[in-house]
C-alpha cells in the first residue's frame, strides 16, 4: 500500500485446497483454483494526527469494497538490485509446459533474480521466484492461471497485486495519550 508508514509482516500464499486421509493413511490433496496471496500490515507508531489520517485512509477502502495495489514491503526489488539500482522491466519469452516456470527477456538490460524475488505479470499476477532453474528459465508459485502468455510485461518495481481488507481486520487503538498503531489484513481480489 503506498505511503503506509510501516511493515508487511506476512504476505504469503493461501493455497485454496481440500485434503482427504484415504483408508491407508496416504492424504492426497486437490487443487481448487490458484493459490491466492494474503497480506498483514503493521504500522510503527503514529502520533494521533498520523492516527487519524490513516483511520481516513482505511475507512476510504469501506471494509474490503474498495480494492487497493499491495506488495511485501520486503520485496519492492530484487533481491541483487538494492533500490532498484540496475533493474529493468521485461516481458514473458518462454512459458514451461507445467505453467509453473518462466523464461523473461530483458528491456534493455539485464535483471538478476534470485530465489525469494517477486514478480509481476502483465499488471495482474504477483508470482515469487522459487527456483533457479537453468537455462535462463526460473521456477515461480503460484503457477501461472490462464490468460498468461509470452509477450506480457515482467515488473520487478514494487511488483504487487490488487487486494481488498479483510473485514474486521483493521485496528486502530490507541493509548491514553493518543498514540498507536495501525493493523490490517489484506487479501488477493480477483476479478
Amino acid at each position: 500500500m503506498e505511503g503506509f508508514p510501516g511493515w508487511t509482516t506476512q504476505f504469503e500464499l493461501m493455497w485454496r485446497q481440500e485434503q482427504s486421509r484415504h483408508a491407508s493413511g496416504r492424504t492426497r490433496v486437490k487443487d481448487f483454483g490458484t493459490a491466492i496471496w494474503t497480506a498483514s500490515y503493521q504500522s510503527k507508531e503514529l502520533n494521533p494526527n498520523e492516527m487519524d489520517e490513516w483511520r481516513a485512509r482505511l475507512d476510504a477502502l469501506e471494509n474490503g469494497i474498495v480494492t487497493f495495489r499491495a506488495w511485501s514491503k520486503s520485496r519492492c526489488w530484487p533481491i541483487l538490485h538494492p533500490f532498484g539500482a540496475g533493474a529493468v522491466n521485461g516481458e514473458i519469452d518462454e512459458i514451461g509446459e507445467d505453467n509453473k516456470s518462466i523464461g523473461i527477456e530483458w528491456d534493455g538490460g539485464t535483471t538478476v533474480l534470485s530465489i525469494g524475488d517477486m514478480v509481476e505479470i502483465n499488471a495482474t499476477r504477483l508470482h515469487r521466484i522459487t527456483g533457479l532453474l537453468g537455462g535462463g528459465l526460473f521456477a515461480i508459485q503460484p503457477h501461472l492461471s490462464v490468460g498468461a502468455l509470452v509477450g506480457q510485461t515482467v515488473n520487478i518495481n514494487k511488483p504487487g497485486v490488487l487486494m481488498t481488507i479483510v473485514p474486521g481486520s483493521i485496528n486502530t487503538q490507541t493509548g491514553l495519550n493518543g498514540r498507536g498503531s495501525v493493523t490490517f489484513k489484506a487479501i488477493e481480489a480477483r476479478g
